[in-house]
This record gives structure tokens, C-alpha cells and sequence, in this order.
């Protein structure tokens, strides 16, 4: 037997692998068991519904895909409405997403959120690379003081852990993550989509109705790992990795370098059974390597 469990603040997980919001609905419960997983993470919800980004929204690339979906939802009340009875029956943690564009916003969302008596965590979005954050220019996770302000207001207004999702688009994450974790934030998520674009040479028209958009899948891996990495060696919170996440070995490659817990994105467009087939394989993996704790797996990376 081996020991799957991990924790995230007070939040207790049956096991490490999360699925990454927006990635993921309660439509895969038809085909796989949600309760399985360490935790479901549902879309990213506003105070107020959003448009989104105009069409195409999605481009396939090398080793990845760009999305520019621009966090379209239909707002706090209808979430907590019609989400209600499929959320309330999960036997696994629930996380929330939400975003704002100033810290009033997250405070008051993250009030609303933490009252709902079924969320474990909220995970704060940060970092979403395809929207604007009112007059701001850039991400809010781009910058110290903007991030240490949302995550004191989360804080303040929230009953259940905190996550702050960061973006890699910065110079130096480990900065930022410094900044959520003085903020008070119980843990971190490294990381949202890099800054991409694509062009159809045929038309000469970019590929994305936004123009840019957010890269993820594999190609981005070897970067998140880094990362992960060199924030893990200066914080004191525990990591969540994620980053082009498609098998088992990629999942304990992000636990060597320092993830406590991982998400699981683009692989879920692919191949729904994703997730569950990356808790098997660490159960796998532990057993051949006779370890009886996957807690012995966070930094323990050989150097």
C-alpha cells in the first residue's frame, strides 16, 4: 500500500493529481469517475457574466495548442445556481476559480465563493493571458505590488485555503511568488499559458480571432519545470505544478523538482481518462521504487 494523500493548506487531497480549471467539466463524468480525482477545479467565474474572446478561440500547434477563450462564463449567481447539485455531490475537493479586474473584485467574489458551503479552495486566476484587467496594462501576476494586493483581499475575505495561479510571463516568477506568499497565500500554482500567436499562411490572417493567446500542452513542460524548481527552493508554501502534464512520469518529474500536487490541462482535451491513468501510474511507480509516501517525491530530485 502506498500513501497517496497530500495537503494544500487545510485542504486534504486523496491524491496529487488535479484537473486544471477550464479544462475539464462535469460532462467528463460521464465518462470517468470525478471522485477519483485529487480535486476538481472548476472554470474560472466573474462577479458578472463575460463575452469572451471573438472565434476562432482555438489553434492547434507543434506539440501544444493556444487558446484565447478570454474567461467567458455567465457570472457568480448563475454558478452558484446551476452548479450547485453536480458540485455538492463530489466526493473529492472542489476548487473554485476566480478572477477579477481589481482586488475589490476578487474580495468580494471570494467572500461570495467561500460562503457556498461546498468549496475546499479557491484558486486565485492572476494570470489569464487573454483578458484586460480594466485600465491595467499586463497581468496583475506580472506585477508585485498588484499581486501581494489581490491575495490580501482574497484572504481577508475567504474561509477556505487560498491558491494563487501565476503566470509565466514574467522575468523572474520567483518574485511574484515571494509576493503571494508574503500576501498570504496557502499555496501556489505554477503556471498559467505563455503568451503565443500562429498565422494561416493561406489566408495571412492569424489563427486566433484575439490574435494572441495562451500556449500549453508539451512544449511548454520543460519551462514549467524550471520553474517549479526555483520557486519550490524559496518559498515555504507548497507548489502546484502545471504545464503540458500528459503522463505519469511527466507528473513526477513536476513532484522531483518540488510540486506538491499537479494539474492536468490540455492532456483532457485528448484523452479524458488522463487524469486517473496519471494516479495509477505514480501508484505504479511507487511500488517498483518502494516508496510509501508520495509526500518523499516533493524536491526529491538527485543533484
Amino acid at each position: 500500500m502506498v500513501n497517496l494523500k497530500v495537503k494544500i493548506g487545510k485542504m486534504e487531497l486523496k491524491n496529487p493529481v488535479m484537473v486544471a480549471s477550464g479544462t475539464f467539466g462535469e460532462e467528463y463524468g460521464e465518462l470517468i469517475d470525478i471522485n477519483s480525482l485529487g480535486a476538481y477545479v472548476a472554470k474560472t467565474i466573474t462577479l458578472e457574466p463575460r463575452v469572451g474572446n471573438p472565434a476562432p478561440r482555438i489553434a492547434e500547434t507543434a506539440s501544444g495548442m493556444l487558446n484565447s477563450i478570454g474567461l467567458e462564463n455567465k457570472g457568480f449567481e448563475y454558478f452558484a445556481k446551476e452548479k450547485a447539485p453536480f458540485l455538492k455531490k463530489i466526493r473529492t475537493a472542489v476548487v473554485v476559480s476566480i478572477a477579477g479586474d481589481n482586488a475589490s473584485e476578487f474580495k468580494e467574489l471570494a467572500s461570495r465563493v467561500s460562503r457556498l458551503g461546498y468549496v475546499d479552495a479557491i484558486e486565485v486566476n492572476l494570470s489569464c493571458p487573454n483578458v484586460k484587467h480594466g485600465t491595467r496594462h499586463g497581468l496583475i501576476a506580472q506585477d508585485e505590488i498588484a499581486t501581494k494586493d489581490v491575495i490580501k483581499a482574497v484572504k481577508k475575505a475567504s474561509s477556505v485555503p487560498v491558491i494563487a495561479k501565476l503566470t509565466p510571463n514574467v522575468t523572474d516568477i520567483t518574485k511574484i511568488a515571494l509576493a503571494a506568499e508574503d500576501a498570504g497565500s496557502d499555496a501556489l500554482l505554477l503556471v498559467n499559458t505563455f503568451f503565443g500567436m500562429a498565422v494561416d499562411i493561406d489566408t495571412g490572417k492569424p489563427r486566433l480571432g484575439n490574435i494572441t493567446g495562451g500556449l500549453s500542452g508539451p512544449a511548454i513542460k520543460p519551462m514549467v519545470i524550471k520553474m517549479v524548481w526555483e520557486t519550490y527552493k524559496k518559498v515555504r508554501i507548497p507548489v502546484i505544478g502545471c504545464g503540458g502534464i500528459m503522463d505519469h512520469k511527466d507528473a513526477i518529474e513536476f513532484m522531483l523538482c518540488g510540486a506538491r500536487a499537479i494539474q492536468v490541462g490540455t492532456a483532457n482535451f485528448i484523452y479524458p481518462e488522463a487524469a486517473l491513468d496519471i494516479i495509477d501510474g505514480i501508484k505504479r511507480y511507487m511500488s517498483e521504487k518502494k516508496i510509501s509516501d508520495v509526500r518523499k517525491l516533493t524536491g526529491a530530485i538527485k543533484l
